[in-house]
């Protein structure tokens, strides 16, 4: 397969519907007319998911297993709040039945005593499994986490088998060097699994957070305890079961399903977990390398927020250039890490931006994400539901000019409307934080000087968006933005190939790629003396 772009479904323009929108004038404040959104579509009653909820304990050692309290939790689907299942919850005793099975497969075997060519054909195994079951893993992921079906299906599941065969693919091709030394000694580099992974992984995309986590430590030949985010358990424990169908050993593999304050963090300070590696926020991030630091000294990667810059030069296709910035900050409910949620667009073509750009998101359509069509479903859940909508009051209540949306849409679930602000100045709490919903916020600036030191101006450096014709402009910006990736006239590129994390706040180590391997890799040098050698 060729590059898989998570961006290859929507980054067309739909056209809009009158079923799912209409606009209505309202004055706002500022003297400018404000759109409202219909809430028909929301209002419907939602389509029953094709698939059932089979998997709901914990997974240890290779057995779905209730947690030792006997307590479960709610999982709730996002287009009406109510719940889909209980869910063990797995607490600090649960992690430890489920590390000391990782520790178990880890040093008896037979996981890493395997040949790296076997451990490739389970992996390739289970990708064809996944391939086979796409349709009610993608409904699952819909359900669980509100995201189109069409994205799910059509781009999340297929780059999900992609990767698993990329990683598959490395299994065997994991080796050391000889080291030429100044003497009469052989010298050798031995690259070893690290042991017992631990790894946590976000809500926003479950499965895919599952490839770039479990892949590469499989790959290595390391055992694994993977925490579920309490939002989204359903699919790692769906595949997780196809793991084992596809010959994985017991305790190779142990689902925690639970809270970050219980589950998470005893697996981030547990004294036997020799890795650990986390998706998510920035100020969790510092709480969990607090508590690996403070147990074992164990090793951690981050891969955590981001607040990024998306250019759009002055000799830019405009219509090319609103479409793409469109998806850039809209896709996935607004809930990407790597959002291009400040759009900087050069003054001489600002007005005419950010007109069309208005325009496209009052055509976006949003509704029950299992419907045909709908570009965007409910945010998550009732927590990042209002937080969304306190960042929206706070552009409301700052002099930037809301130009459409700003409101919840319908009254049933975690529906927000596509919203867009202008005369958005870098100071505002919405050009600061990361909101992680769908709200677009379009800045002016004057040159390239003055957007390099305006994108640079933040705590985050994750990614990037540079849309102009001339290469040496798109050279000069590639070059200057301190961010992990910077994507030149496209947007939200993840081959399996391709390194992604972040400089300053946005994380610390890459996933993905051959770099996403050193993580968990130890590198070991053996030096043996040589008698009589022939050369040197």
């Amino acid at each position: 397969m060729a590059t898989r772009r998570i961006s290859s479904l929507l980054s067309r323009s739909f056209s809009a519907s009158s079923a799912f929108f209409v606009s209505q004038g309202r004055k706002s404040g500022r003297g400018r007319s404000i759109h409202r959104f219909s809430t028909a579509a929301v209002l419907e009653e939602p389509i029953t998911p094709p698939v059932q909820i089979n998997y709901t304990q914990l997974l240890i050692n290779g057995q779905f297993v209730d947690a030792a309290s006997g307590k479960t939790f709610p999982t709730f689907d996002p287009r009406t709040g109510e719940e889909i299942a209980q869910i063990a919850e797995g607490e600090a005793e649960d992690v430890n039945r489920a590390v000391s099975a990782a520790r178990k497969a880890f040093d008896e075997g037979p996981w890493p005593k395997m040949t790296p060519y076997e451990r490739s054909r389970i992996l390739l195994r289970f990708a064809d499994l996944v391939e086979k079951h796409s349709n009610e893993l993608a409904a699952l992921e819909t359900w669980n986490n509100g995201k189109p079906y069409e994205q799910a299906a059509k781009s999340e599941l297929p780059l999900f088998v992609r990767l698993f065969h990329y990683y598959a693919g490395w299994a065997d091709k994991i080796h050391g060097l000889t080291v030429p030394a100044d003497g009469p000694y052989h010298v050798q580099t031995l690259h070893e699994p690290i042991g017992v992974a631990g790894q946590i992984i976000p809500w926003n995309f479950p499965l895919v957070m599952f490839a770039w986590k479990v892949g590469p430590a499989l790959a290595c030949g390391n055992t694994i305890v993977l925490k579920t985010a309490e939002q989204t358990p359903l699919t790692a424990l769906y595949v997780a079961k196809l793991f084992h169908e596809a010959g994985l050993p017991p305790g190779v593999l142990n689902i925690v399903s639970g809270f970050g304050p219980t589950a998470g963090a005893s697996l981030a300070s547990h004294m036997d977990v020799d890795k650990l590696a986390f998706t998510g926020s920035t100020d969790t991030g510092k709480i969990v390398l607090e508590l690996a630091a403070k147990s074992n000294l164990k090793p951690v990667t981050l891969e955590l927020g981001g607040k990024s810059p998306f250019i759009v030069c002055e000799d830019a296709d405009i219509d090319k250039a609103v479409e793409l910035a469109h998806f850039a900050l809209f896709f996935n409910q607004g809930q990407c890490c790597c959002a291009g949620s400040r759009t900087f667009v050069h003054e001489r073509i600002y007005d005419e931006f950010l007109e069309k750009s208005k325009a496209r998101a009052m055509k976006r359509i949003v509704g029950d994400p299992f419907k045909k069509g709908v570009e965007q479903g409910p945010q998550i859940d009732s927590e990042q539901f209002e937080k969304v909508l306190r960042y929206i009051r706070a552009g409301r209540e700052s002099s930037a000019t809301l130009e459409c949306g700003g409101d919840r849409l319908g009254s049933k679930g975690y529906y927000i409307q596509p919203t867009v602000f202008s005369n958005v100045q870098d100071d505002m709490l919405i050009a600061k934080d990361e909101i992680f919903g769908p709200v677009q916020s379009i800045l002016k600036y004057k040159d390239l000087d003055e957007v390099i030191h305006r994108a640079n101006a933040t705590r985050y450096g994750l990614a990037a968006g540079v849309f102009t014709k001339n290469v040496n402009t798109a050279n000069t910006l590639s070059r200057a933005l301190r961010v992990g990736t910077v994507w030149v006239n496209c947007f939200d590129v993840f081959d399996a190939g391709i390194p992604f994390g972040g400089y300053k706040m946005s994380g610390i180590g890459r996933e993905k790629g051959i770099y996403s391997l050193n993580n968990y890799l130890q590198v070991k040098a053996v030096v043996t003396p040589l008698k009589n050698p022939a050369w040197l």
